[in-house]
Parts: C-alpha cells; structure tokens; sequence
C-alpha cells in the first residue's frame, strides 16, 4: 500500500506565467500576439510552450493582424489567446467586434499601463476598464475578468477560456502591471483537477446545420471550418444561415440574442468575494491591484473599530448591478478606489441608485493606491 503523499505542483510565478500556465491547462493551442510591454512575457511563455504539445505560436506584424490570426484560428477549431497592453488593445477593437457579431471564442489578455498613447510603459494602471466594455462600437456583449493575485491569474485564465468556449464570445482578461510582474507562490492544479469547457459541436449533419440558430440556451453549435459544414461569415448582422439581411425582425432578435446568451448567465459570470461586510457600514468596491490594498484597508479600519467592508470583483463585466444595489441598501457609504480618474465608480453610482453616498478615490501618477491612502479618504469622509 502506498501511503505517500502526491508531491504538490507548486511553483514561484510571475504573473504573466501564471496566465502561460493556465491558458496551457485551458487547451489553448493557438497563440498569435505583437510584443508590447507589459504583456510580452506572455508571448515568450506561449512561444517556448506552445510547439512541445503541438500547438502553434505567430508573432504577427502588429495587434490588429494578431487578432484577425487569433479569429482565424478559433474558427478552425482551435483555442485560441492572445495578449496585449492599452495601445494595442486599441488596434484590436475592430476585431474584436468582429468576434462579438460572429460568435468566435477567444481570450484578449490586456495587461493594463498607464496611458493615453505610449503614455507609461512600465507603470500600473486600470485605465481600460471601460475600453473593455465599450471599446469596440455597437451594442455588443463582452464578458471581462480581474485578477488581483498570481493564483488569480492562473484561475481566472481557465475560467476565460471556458467562458468564451460557453457562451461563444471573446473574453477580456485586464490584468494591472504590477499583478503582471509580481512572483507570488502558485499551486499549479493537475488537468483532472479543474474543469475544462469545450465548444458546442453540430449534432445534425451538415446539409441540416445552421451555423447562427441557437439552441435553448441561446448558443448556437459551433463546426470547425474545413471539416464539410457549411459557415458564412461576415461583419455585417446575419440571418440563421450566417447570410446578411435587412429584415428588422432578424436584426432585432439577433443582437437582443447575443446580449441575452451573457445576461441570463450572470449568476455563472459573475464572480466577486466579500470581506467584512456582514456588519459593515462603510464599504470598498476595488477590482485588481487596489483590491489587495483594499484589503488590508479593512483591517486596519477593523482595528480602528471602524465597520469597512470589501467587496472585491474579480468579474467587472457584466457588471455585477445587482450586488452593488443590495450593499448600497446596507451601507451609508461606498468608496471606490481605482487607478484612474473614475471609471468604475460611475457603475457603482447607477448601480447603488442613490441608496447611499458613493465617493471616488483615484490615482493616476503610475504609482499603486496604499492602503493608508485609502483609510485615510474613509477618515476623512467619515468626519464630514
């Protein structure tokens, strides 16, 4: 009888590791990117990873390139990531509509700097929490993840990849700089360990399938290209058989579709964790990095006997309306730190329907929001 124990997989990783290592676990095999700072260790990683387990690595001439290789790719049956920073997430904006309109599974990685333009390379930031949502044009749906630790990034690129093979639709993944570049101790799960989602596959021959008709949970099958199914594709709103049309109902019902798939999914998308809020009268909603220093915030405030609560997101889209409007009604304060000039905290507003003040707390030098910064903003809006 074997009584030894099995030996832990447990490695000191970079952030940007700690996506390779993940996405790997996910099943991606295809990888197409442009290096930019902070995110190119991520290609290097994929690069090395990639070949050994008969996978494919292309470094393309530039970001909008990338994405269309990365599109490509998914609909030839493989999963497929991709990863970037603020500049070149811009020029991935078209096509990554493009993913949206058509369904196409695939992760976008945006290590997240300081901007606009070059702006700061090498420097934290959360300035595109809002490019996620709306950084291509249309109503389209997106679902986007924040990590705030390494073993976050490993989780949270698994559960990209199997939200986008789910639902058929691109996935945000904003990672800060400084989550990128920081070594935190990982436990690196075995495949049997997690779960692992595939796409949908035709279960109807191919003279009978319709590449766009949903099933009922609003997500149509998906063929790889090639493989004898027949698969229009277009950038402009189509029909079942992926044909364009004019036909207002069609149109209507096709885009309220892609929006429905994500929306009456929420409970399953949506992922956030709750610290100190049973009691709490004051309340910090921080995603990423300032979520760590957020943390710590509320035990210093505890020992204060100041009754602050955290509650931290790890999914930002869709956001989580309903969470934020049930603390609104048990809090008399919301304070939102993020480094920016305020992009989440008009959410929180909406979301909190003038059920309690919420305040901002922003910082956008290049340098990380502390954790007495942040106490001393709730001091200091407790004393007005």
């Amino acid at each position: 009888m074997n009584n030894l124990k099995k030996e832990k997989n447990i490695k000191l990783l970079q952030g940007n590791e700690a996506c390779v290592e993940g996405a790997i676990l996910a099943g991606v095999r295809f990888f197409a990117g442009y290096p930019i700072t902070p995110s190119t260790e991520i290609a290097e990683g994929m690069a090395r990873r990639l070949p050994r387990l008969g996978g494919k690595f292309i470094q393309m001439e530039d970001e909008i390139a990338s994405m269309a290789a990365v599109i490509g790719a998914s609909i030839a049956g493989l999963k497929s990531l991709t990863a970037t920073s603020g500049p070149g997430f811009c020029l991935k904006q078209e096509n990554i509509g493009f993913a949206a309109i058509n369904e196409i599974p695939c992760v976008v990685v945006d290590v997240q700097r300081g901007g606009p333009s070059t702006g700061l390379p090498t420097k934290p930031s959360q300035g595109d929490m809002m490019q996620a949502r709306w950084g291509t044009h249309g109503d389209h749906p997106i679902i986007a993840l924040a990590p705030s630790t390494v073993n976050e990034i490993l989780t949270l690129t698994i559960k990209a990849v199997n939200f986008s093979e789910k639902y058929r639709t691109p996935v945000i993944l904003l990672l800060d700089e400084v989550i990128a570049h920081m070594r935190e101790k990982v436990e690196i799960p075995t495949q049997k360990d997690i779960e692992v989602i595939d796409r949908k596959k035709p279960t109807v021959p191919p003279e009978e399938y319709l590449p766009f008709k949903p099933d009922s949970d609003g997500v149509p099958p998906m063929a790889n290209f090639g493989e004898g199914y027949r698969y229009h594709i277009t950038g402009l709103i189509h029909n079942y058989k992926g044909l364009p049309t004019s036909n207002s109902q069609e149109i209507d019902a096709f885009i309220r579709r892609l929006h429905n798939k994500i929306q009456k999914n929420v409970k399953d998308i949506i992922i956030n964790e709750k610290y100190f809020l049973d009691d709490a009268k004051i309340a910090l909603i921080a995603y990423g990095s300032v979520a760590r220093a957020a943390e710590r915030t509320v035990k210093l405030a505890r020992e204060e006997e100041l009754k602050v609560g955290l509650l931290k997101l790890l999914t930002i889209w869709p956001f989580p309306f309903e969470e934020v409007n049930r603390l609104a009604q048990q809090v008399d304060l919301i304070i939102v730190p993020e480094m920016n000039l305020g992009q989440m905290v008009l959410e929180v507003e909406r979301a909190a329907q003038g059920r309690c003040r919420v305040v901002s707390y922003s910082r956008v030098d290049g340098e990380l929001i502390n954790p007495i910064e942040i106490l001393g903003k709730i001091q200091e809006e407790i004393s007005k």
